[in-house]
Parts: C-alpha cells; sequence; structure tokens
C-alpha cells in the first residue's frame, strides 16, 4: 500500500463526508494538545515571560523604559508568541512525520483529500498559536500594570487569527521544504531573524532613519501582526502601520504561504 492511494479513493467520498473526517482529524490533533497542556503550556509561556520581566518591569524599574515602551512591547510579544507557536507547530511535526514516524500515512488514507488533510494541519497549527499568543496577555497585564479597552479584544483576537494562520502555513512551507537532517539548521537560520526583525520591541515606522533594517523587517510577516495589534489598542500612543495595510499583507501572506505549503505537502505525500 502507498501513500498514492487516497486520491484513488476520493473519488466515491463525497464533500461532506470529508468535512466531517477533516473535523474529526481536527477534534483528535486538539484533544490530543489537551492531554499534552503542561508541556504545552511551559513551551510557549517561558521566553515571552522572561522578556516581559526583563524588557518591561526591570528595565522600566531601572528607569531606561517609560509607560508608553509597554504599549509597544506587550502587543508585539503577544504577536510573535502566537506567531512563534504556529509555526513551530506545524513545521517541525511535518518533519518528523516525512522522515521518521511516517504518522502522516495514516492520515492520508483517511477518506478525505491530501489537500484538506494540509488545511487541517495548518488550522491546528493556528489554533496552538492563536492560544499561545492569547496567554501572554493576562501576563502582561499583570507584569506590566497596564490594560486593553475592552472594545480592542475581539479585533485583537481577529488579529492574531490571520496571523497564527500565517505563520502556520509558513511552518508548512518550511517543513515540508527542510529534510530532518537539516532541522537544526533551519531552525537557526529561519527562526532567529523572525524574532528580531518582527517589529515586536519597536514600532515598524520608528525605524524609518534605519532603512535598511526597515526594508529586513517588511519582509517579515510578523511585522504586520505586530503593527495591526499596536493599531488596534494603541493608535494614538504608538505611530503604527494603517491597520488596512497590515491586513491585507497578512492576507496576501496567507494565501501564498498556504498554495506553496499545499503544493510542498502534496509532493513530499506523494514519494
Amino acid at each position: 500500500m502507498t501513500v498514492a492511494t487516497p486520491p484513488l479513493r476520493l473519488r466515491s467520498v463525497s464533500l461532506p463526508s470529508q468535512i466531517e473526517t477533516f473535523f474529526s482529524l481536527l477534534w483528535r490533533d486538539v484533544f490530543v494538545t489537551g492531554r499534552e497542556f503542561l508541556p504545552f503550556f511551559a513551551q510557549v509561556i517561558v521566553q515571552p515571560l522572561f522578556s516581559l520581566l526583563i524588557f518591561g518591569k526591570v528595565l522600566s524599574d531601572l528607569g531606561y523604559t517609560d509607560n508608553v515602551f509597554g504599549q509597544i512591547l506587550l502587543p508585539g510579544l503577544v504577536a510573535l508568541n502566537a506567531f512563534l507557536a504556529g509555526l513551530q507547530s506545524t513545521a517541525l511535526p511535518l518533519v518528523l512525520d516525512f522522515s521518521y514516524t511516517r504518522e502522516i500515512e495514516d492520515r492520508l488514507l483517511a477518506p478525505v483529500s491530501m489537500g484538506l488533510v494540509a488545511v487541517e494541519k495548518i488550522v491546528f497549527g493556528a489554533i496552538r498559536g492563536l492560544v499561545a499568543g492569547l496567554f501572554i496577555v493576562p501576563l502582561g497585564f499583570w507584569l506590566l500594570h497596564m490594560s486593553w479597552p475592552a472594545h480592542t479584544y475581539l479585533p485583537v483576537v481577529g488579529v492574531l487569527i490571520l496571523g497564527a494562520l500565517v505563520a502556520s502555513a509558513l511552518g508548512m512551507v518550511l517543513g515540508t521544504l527542510v529534510s530532518s537532517r537539516r532541522i537544526e539548521i533551519m531552525l537557526t537560520v529561519a527562526l532567529t531573524p523572525l524574532i528580531f526583525t518582527g517589529s515586536t520591541q519597536f514600532p515598524f515606522l520608528g525605524i524609518k532613519d534605519l532603512l535598511w533594517f526597515q526594508i529586513v523587517c517588511g519582509l517579515n510577516p510578523c511585522t504586520y501582526m505586530s503593527e495591526a495589534m499596536r493599531a488596534i489598542i494603541a493608535p494614538t500612543a504608538v505611530e503604527s502601520l494603517p491597520l488596512w495595510i497590515s491586513i491585507s499583507v497578512l492576507g496576501a501572506a496567507l494565501v501564498v504561504f498556504t498554495w506553496v505549503g499545499i503544493i510542498g505537502f502534496m509532493r513530499r505525500a506523494l514519494d
């Protein structure tokens, strides 16, 4: 039996049945994450906790930062945590599935198209990214002694969902392009620039005098997630990109990364 079998079987499977299978696969992944909640929580909380503690609390108490910096830092860290969690939740399992465990073959034998299997992976990674981003919000409120207006909560969740989907789709692109032998190189080469060029600790428009660095940051989709968060939460205190620009870039990135990721997924599945 080869992994190319499922597309042949799907000729007689209706779309409603495939959608039902899609949600069954998604629920299984969510359930497994729920059983492993503590390791997941530790994975997504440590790095932003220390970033908030050092940059937001310690430096503020020492007088090196002011109250406005908290309005810059917290939205950026929330965006970054959601972005990294979404990317890693898709990229790392895919590398393992296609290299060692071959667990992906069981999913490909389910009565659902390969494209929907890939989309399920993206949606599940985005769910983990959304949860990781939301974890940081109350933690930041507590450490930075601040809060956000209640009317911003729904728009913030919307931006987190869109940004987490972009990150998860990017994770699929990386997870299907990189072999298991090069995963450590990928983590170093890809994740480190994403962390430091995502405008998480500074506003994108605030570095206009460093044009070369602004161009580099403009290539990072996390930048537009951070800027969208600030445009919603602190539109007057922090100079941010117009919200429609950030949302448009994230939407375009989602389409491109999803398309490239699904093509890569199907290519690897048929190898």
